[in-house]
C-alpha cells in the first residue's frame, strides 16, 4: 500500500492519511461499523471505555480476517459529540500508534440506538 500527500494541498489536519492507494490483486476487507459494545451486548456508559471497545471491536474483525491495524486503509468515524474528540484522539492513537489510514470522522446527531455514542466503520486490505 503507499501513502498518497500531495503537496499542493493542506497536510493531513490529524493522525491519518489523504489517501492509500491498494494495489492490484489485494484482498480488500470491507467492515461494518463497529460499535462500543462488549460481547455480552453491554454498553458501558462512559465515552472512552466505549471508544477502547470499538477498536477492540474493529481489531477482532481484523484478526478474524488475517489482518491487523496496518491493514486499515479508510476508518469512517461517528461521534455523537464534537466534544468527545479529544478523548476520541487519544484512544485512537493508542491503537493506530504510527499507522495512518485514510480517514473520515463526522459528528451526527445520534446512531441507530440512544446508548451508542461512537461507532467506526472500516476498509482493510492485504497483499495478495
Amino acid at each position: 500500500m503507499q501513502t498518497i500527500t500531495p503537496t499542493d494541498i493542506t497536510a493531513p489536519l490529524g493522525h491519518y492519511s489523504h489517501a492509500i492507494l491498494v494495489p492490484a490483486g489485494t484482498d480488500t476487507l470491507h467492515v461494518a461499523g463497529q460499535v462500543g459494545a462488549a460481547v455480552d451486548g453491554t454498553v458501558p456508559e462512559a465515552f472512552e471505555a466505549q471508544a477502547r471497545l470499538c477498536w477492540e471491536n474493529l481489531l477482532a474483525v481484523l484478526r478474524a480476517a488475517g489482518m491487523g491495524v496496518e491493514n486499515l486503509v479508510k476508518t469512517t468515524v461517528y461521534l455523537t459529540s464534537a466534544a468527545d474528540l479529544p478523548v476520541f484522539a487519544t484512544v485512537r492513537n493508542r491503537y493506530l500508534g504510527n499507522h495512518k489510514p485514510a480517514s473520515t470522522l463526522i459528528v451526527a446527531a445520534a446512531l441507530a440506538r440512544p446508548e451508542w455514542k461512537v461507532e467506526i466503520d472500516a476498509v482493510a486490505a492485504r497483499g495478495a
